[in-house]
């Protein structure tokens, strides 16, 4: 309302000039200036002024602010969106990290795990040939006692035949075994081939 009224009081002294060179001006065309005319206008303009600062400036100046709350109000939400998208990007970045440090723990336990593994098939694998070689070697052992015991046999069989057709007679086989087997038994542990 107090622009209002220096507007109007600011058309008023612009106006009052203009009234005194009217009285003393020629009349004349469309664009003399009339003193008449003039306080008409002045006066239909302060009508629409007043009733235009009674009826619509309040809705104008309440739909004006109204939407300057509303702006205001979206600012504020925009900048709390900022606000929480940060923190959730934040976050993110964290439970990204709290991840990815995860992932490399569990990566390392795996290698570990794949490496005691590993080293426990070289060990257990290690162990079998092992079994497998004393196996081998215990099963060498006994067929070479196996075939030193048939050898055995065999010669002194093959000494008694001989004896027997060296002396022509036939002497008792029991007997004749013995004396070869005592025989071959005290030369063996220097002629047996370890």
């Amino acid at each position: 309302m107090r622009k209002l009224l220096t507007v109007l009081s600011a058309s008023i002294v612009t106006a009052l000039p203009l009234a005194a060179q009217e009285a003393d001006a020629p009349k004349g065309g469309l664009l003399t200036p009339s003193g008449g005319l003039m306080i008409w206008t002045l006066v239909i303009f302060v009508a629409v002024l007043v009733i235009l600062g009674k009826f619509a400036y309040p809705k104008i100046l309440e739909a004006v602010e109204a939407r300057e709350k509303t702006l205001s109000d979206a600012i504020a939400a925009a900048k709390k969106d900022r606000e929480e998208a940060a923190a959730l990007l934040a976050e993110h970045q964290k439970n990204l990290a709290a991840t990815r440090d995860e992932v490399q723990k569990i990566m390392t336990d795996a290698r570990a795990t794949a490496e005691k593994v590993r080293a426990d098939i070289v060990e257990q694998a290690h162990k079998e040939q092992q079994a497998l070689l004393e196996r081998a070697r215990t099963e060498i052992e006994q067929e070479k006692e196996k075939a030193m015991v048939e050898l055995r046999k065999q010669t002194v069989e093959l000494a008694v035949r001989a004896a027997g057709k060296v002396i022509e007679r036939n002497l008792d086989v029991e007997t004749n075994r013995a004396v070869v087997e005592h025989f071959l038994a005290s030369i063996a542990p220097t002629g047996a081939v370890k």
